[in-house]
């Protein structure tokens, strides 16, 4: 098999319509009506935390991370993590995820910086960069969502049975609105 030379790089900007473009391609309408999204909607994502993959001149791929609380637990949500489908099984949702957790313990030095990193997903594809199963009953979500597939990572030493708590947004880290 031929190897893909992949960029991984920030997300940008000038990347926002190549990125909702590829979304919707891969998840559909149907990505309106998920929890996960209940808690990006009207909180913006950490570009800084937040990754592109391009082939060439090409996006391929894009992973982004947003704030949210988990308790009283700074935490990113992971999502939504997704891949051209031609390009899917070269390991770039892999590397996507891995280049995200690393520039999220990179950001453990800020005072206030997120703990952990919670998704929605498959534990046999997350659980080797990481991600563990959340024990049934320690974390609440706003909306429905099935237990087995809530998983986190610990970005420090903080242990599991520290996330507990209802999931809700995290509005301290969101743009300052101008005056009028």
């Amino acid at each position: 098999m031929t190897e893909l030379s992949i960029s991984l790089l920030t997300e940008m900007p000038a990347d926002d319509v190549a990125i909702e473009r590829l979304i919707a391609r891969t998840f559909g309408p149907g990505r309106y009506a998920r929890t996960a999204f209940r808690l990006r909607e009207n909180n913006p994502h950490r570009r800084d935390l937040s990754f592109t993959a391009f082939i060439g001149t090409m996006l391929v791929g894009s992973v982004r991370l947003t704030p949210i609380v988990i308790g009283a637990l700074p935490a990113l949500l992971l999502g939504p993590l997704t891949v051209e489908p031609p390009f899917r099984s070269h390991g770039i949702g892999r590397r996507l995820v891995e280049r995200a957790l690393e520039a999220a313990k990179a950001a453990l030095a800020h005072e206030g910086a997120a703990r952990l990193v919670l998704l929605v997903g498959d534990e046999p594809y997350y659980g080797r960069m990481g991600f563990h199963r959340v024990p049934r009953g320690q974390v609440s979500l706003p909306g429905p969502v099935d237990p087995a597939r809530v998983l986190v990572c610990a970005l420090d030493a903080t242990p599991m049975d520290a996330v507990r708590g209802p999931v809700r947004k995290d509005f301290t880290r969101a743009p300052l609105q101008e005056s009028a």
